[in-house]
């Protein structure tokens, strides 16, 4: 019995290896290019905006600790290229409980910062994985659409999406962290609207949704059980009565208003800041990172940067009408809606025109997990897009 040796060299043959390469090319040729732009500007832009918000602060510029998470997250960012979303759709379910089983270790042993556990200290580093669950929530959701996808109009399968997305949305809100799980409802609402689920079951879950705001803001407060903490009532009541505790509930917002309008067209530049240099306006390299860039570069920087994540948003609803299947088409429209309603919510409350909540401004406000969180997600928009169907000239 004899052996027969196959030179891979001949035509229409080629090595394994060589058709893996071939294929990682031709990925790497299908990037959403304007997208990369538009994050390598942002990027750039965030850490120039971090290094002037922080460069009179007690410990200096954040800008080194800055760059070393976007290096981590750029490495995310790459990883999450060359992984087929497929496979988070056969994984839905280990996502998901794994996403739970961490939330309720941050509970059961989180460290506790300000009345609040939000983070997992290993030591080297402290992360929050609140931050991850947004991007891993909408991968675990959006695999459960489409196991259901035949029954999308029936009222069951909404209920059971929400079903699923309401534990880590409650899970997140006792930490206590509003802001995030905010987010969390911000995705679960762009998965139920991709998915195709019918208008007038929307209808019926956003008359629900108001129903149960309103029972946690008036309802329940005036029947004596009070489901928000003392200085996230305060928040909300600074809001709607933002004249009544200047000193107290709502001198942040005050001080954030002050700040975006000191800096006028251009901006009163680092030195000239002073309601950032002198730390007039708290947590301004975090909550209030957008108020400090507005009265840093003015009303020009604030729209170039604005100008950029409509951009990134713009691309990614690209992708959502782009997509190859159902799975892909939620997961990118829950990424593309939780991204610009961080945006909004952020430079809104900054403004007055929304309650704080503390969700941080993408790639501008200072903090590892939230960075490299936003780096996940527009890695796997990019996987997504690089993934497209394409049609074949002639």
């Amino acid at each position: 019995m004899g052996i027969e040796v196959v030179d891979s060299r001949a035509r229409g043959l080629r090595p394994r290896r060589e058709l893996q390469a071939a294929g990682v090319a031709d990925l790497v040729r299908r990037l959403d290019w304007m997208l990369m732009g538009a994050l390598a500007a942002v990027t750039a832009y965030g850490l120039w905006a971090i290094d002037g918000i922080t460069r009179n602060d007690a410990g200096g510029s954040a800008l080194g600790h800055q760059v070393l998470f976007t290096v981590a997250g750029v490495i995310v960012f790459a990883v999450a290229l060359f992984v087929d979303p497929d496979r988070y759709r056969r994984l839905w379910r280990p996502i998901y409980f794994g996403t739970l089983g961490i939330m309720v270790l941050v509970l059961a042993a989180g460290a506790a910062t300000r009345g609040s556990k939000r983070w997992i200290d290993v030591g080297v580093f402290t992360f929050q994985p609140s931050e991850f669950g947004k991007v891993l929530l909408a991968l675990a959701l959006a695999g459960l659409v489409v196991e259901r996808r035949h029954t999308i109009q029936s009222p069951l399968t909404p209920l059971a999406i929400i079903g699923y997305a309401i534990f880590p949305i409650l899970l997140v809100f006792v930490q206590p962290d509003f802001g995030t799980a905010l987010v969390y409802f911000a995705a679960l609402t762009a998965v139920l609207f991709v998915a195709g689920v019918r208008w007038a079951h929307l209808a019926a879950l956003a008359v629900v949704a108001v129903v149960a705001a309103a029972g946690v803001l008036w309802f329940l407060p005036a029947a004596g059980v009070n489901v928000l903490k003392p200085y996230q009532a305060h928040r909300i009541t600074g809001f709607t009565h933002p004249d009544n505790d200047p000193r107290g509930a709502t001198y942040n917002v005050r001080q954030s208003i002050i700040s975006v309008g000191a800096g006028g067209l251009r901006g009163r530049g680092v030195s000239g800041a002073t309601q950032t240099g002198l730390d007039y306006l708290p947590e301004h390299s975090t909550d209030f990172a957008f108020a400090s860039l507005a009265e840093q570069r003015g009303f020009m920087g604030a729209s170039i940067l604005l100008l950029l994540y409509l951009l990134i948003v713009w691309r990614a609803l690209k992708i959502v009408t782009s997509a190859r299947d159902l799975y892909c088409a939620v997961v990118a429209g829950a990424i593309a809606f939780m991204f610009l309603f961080q945006v909004f919510v952020n430079s809104a409350m900054s403004m007055g025109a929304a309650p704080i909540t503390g969700i941080p401004l993408p790639f501008v406000s200072v903090g590892g997990s939230s960075l490299i969180t936003n780096f996940l997600a527009l890695g796997i928009l990019q996987s997504i897009h690089m993934r497209r169907p394409v049609r074949r000239r002639g």
